[in-house]
């Protein structure tokens, strides 16, 4: 269906349930990948996800199409996967960088993972990172997202999300280096 006319469906009462349907069933997998970057646990990601699209169901009349759906669909799923790691080191009385260290060491045990050592390693180094550049390195390279659509995700000039997503392959190479050393 066409983006236009999905967005006409979802925001008409009598065809809202139908793309609405139409919407989960195209952006599910997407959304979900893209959640789990940043909680990394699959229970978690799919509290995250359904949460989106709750907030996506609310919100549907707010959309003004200033944007392509899929940018704003990562939007909301990107602020809820924040707000949701926010509340879980809060209830956990600990740090974001503490939680992050510790949800990466129980990828081991998550019978959804299915990284090796080497991708182990990898999701270390990128918990080492900064929130913002973590974001934009998950996007940029496992997502293949194009910068300009980051821009729109993230509300972030295309600039700045060159500079932070150079600064994180830095580090993450340097910690690897170090790694293996």
């Amino acid at each position: 269906m066409q983006e236009d006319i999905l967005i006409k469906n979802l925001k008409e009462t009598t065809t809202q349930e139908v793309a609405f349907q139409e919407l989960v069933s195209t952006y599910k997998e997407r959304l979900y990948w893209h959640i789990r970057k940043i909680v990394l646990n699959h229970d978690d990601t799919d509290d995250v996800l359904q949460n989106t699209f709750i907030k996506v169901y609310q919100n549907i009349q707010s959309f003004k199409g200033d944007s392509a759906i899929y940018t704003w669909l990562y939007r909301i799923a990107t602020n809820e996967s924040l707000s949701f790691l926010k509340k879980k080191a809060k209830e956990q009385q600990t740090t974001s960088e503490a939680l992050q260290s510790y949800l990466v060491e129980n990828l081991k045990a998550d019978v959804y993972f299915d990284g090796d050592e080497i991708q182990l390693k990898l999701q270390q180094a990128i918990a080492t990172l900064p929130e913002k550049q973590r974001l934009v390195f998950n996007m940029k390279y496992y997502e293949e997202l194009k910068y300009e659509d980051i821009s729109a995700i993230l509300d972030t000039s295309v600039g700045g999300l060159k500079a932070s997503y150079h600064l994180a392959v830095k580090k993450i190479e340097a910690f690897l280096k170090d790694e293996n050393e």
